[in-house]
């Protein structure tokens, strides 16, 4: 028999529990200030999904895929980023995208089915929405490869959820990072089921986390629920990328509603499971933090939810108050010359 070469040791890190009480050791430095904006930011992509889920359930937006729960994970990461820093999300970052000051009727366009909701606003370092699974983590990892190349001085986030780990691209994307140490973080929002399939399912590692050491760098799990710890760790792991070292964060979180308005949760998962979850709710053990330190009260509370359905509520109206697009825009920005054939059919299009 031989000898185990390493044996992956992997701690689930927190600073803030279920119950408002952190770790002082490891509580990030925060001014006031900075605190309530990750609660208000967090409250208004909150209502951002409810409202979306309703506009969806009207015929006014095309399938959507909501982040309830997770609003910690994607906010926490978002607010760590420099503002020249990339990021490459997946189909559920509307939190991160919020948290990083994208125009929210432009998300609403997009889910709409316009696609110009999508044209990312000059000086916005983002990439576009990815619905394919796992496809933007190569995407993301040869990118930070040309800034390390060009000898830029930014970092490249790439989301995914726990599901994208079981495919290819993630472990090609990896074993790239690994060897050419490329500046980049990866966000696993682990959210505990990849559509119906379970993380037990997914994977037989303790955690996904663990499966940095094979590729040659740290992988960190965090309780994806606790802001402050995303917030510390992404930090730390942002400066740590530009050095040459990647690193894997699996954010172990919950997805508390459908995989996707398509879905219907309850059919494969214990309501007692959702329950369990409820009581881990991100923005409640923020508010209980918050009201310890007499930074919450019921009269913050109120404005910080009016003001955040008022953002939203102006959003929606300037999102369909947009002109639609022209037909004809389906046959362009794809090539530089529309070939013969597409010339045909937006000629028989616009006859008919």
């Amino acid at each position: 028999m031989g000898e185990y070469i390493t044996e992956p040791t992997v701690e689930m890190y927190q600073v803030l529990d279920k119950d408002g009480n952190v770790n002082e050791k490891r509580t990030p430095k925060l001014t006031d200030t900075e605190i309530k904006r990750m609660y208000e930011l967090m409250i208004l992509s909150r209502i951002f999904d409810e409202v979306a889920l309703r506009l969806q359930r009207e015929g006014r937006l095309l399938t959507y895929a909501s982040h309830r729960g997770q609003e910690a994970a994607q906010i926490g990461v978002a607010l760590a980023m420099n503002k020249e820093d990339w990021m490459f999300p997946a189909f559920r970052e509307n939190a991160a995208f919020i948290a990083r000051g994208y125009p929210m009727e432009m998300l609403y366009q997009y889910w709409s089915g316009d696609e110009r909701g999508m044209k990312i606003p000059e000086g916005m370092n983002f990439f576009t929405v990815a619905i394919p699974v796992s496809t933007q983590i190569p995407h993301a990892v040869g990118f930070a490869w040309a800034a390390k190349m060009k000898k830029e001085r930014y970092a490249t986030v790439v989301f995914f959820g726990d599901g994208a780990t079981s495919k290819g691209d993630f472990h090609e994307a990896l074993n790239f990072a690994g060897v050419f140490k490329v500046p980049i973080v990866f966000i696993c929002q682990n959210n505990q089921w990849a559509i119906s399939v379970p993380r037990s399912r997914q994977s037989a590692s303790k955690t996904l986390a663990q499966k940095a050491v094979s590729y040659g760098f740290p992988g960190l799990q965090i309780d994806g629920n606790d802001v402050f710890a995303i917030y510390k760790e992404v930090k730390e792991a942002l400066e740590r990328c530009k050095k040459g070292v990647p690193t894997l964060i699996e954010c172990f979180t919950y997805r508390m509603g459908d995989h996707t308005t398509a879905d219907d949760a309850s059919k494969y998962r214990d309501p007692k499971e959702v329950e369990y979850w409820k009581e881990r709710d991100p923005i409640d053990r923020l508010r209980k933090y918050m009201e310890k330190k007499g930074l919450w009260n019921e009269a913050y509370g109120k404005k910080v939810l009016e003001d955040a359905q008022k953002k939203v509520d102006d959003a929606v109206k300037k999102s369909e108050a947009i002109q639609p697009q022209s037909p004809e825009e389906m046959f362009k920005y794809t090539y530089s010359d529309i070939p013969w054939n597409l010339k045909e059919q937006m000629e028989n299009m616009k006859g008919e």
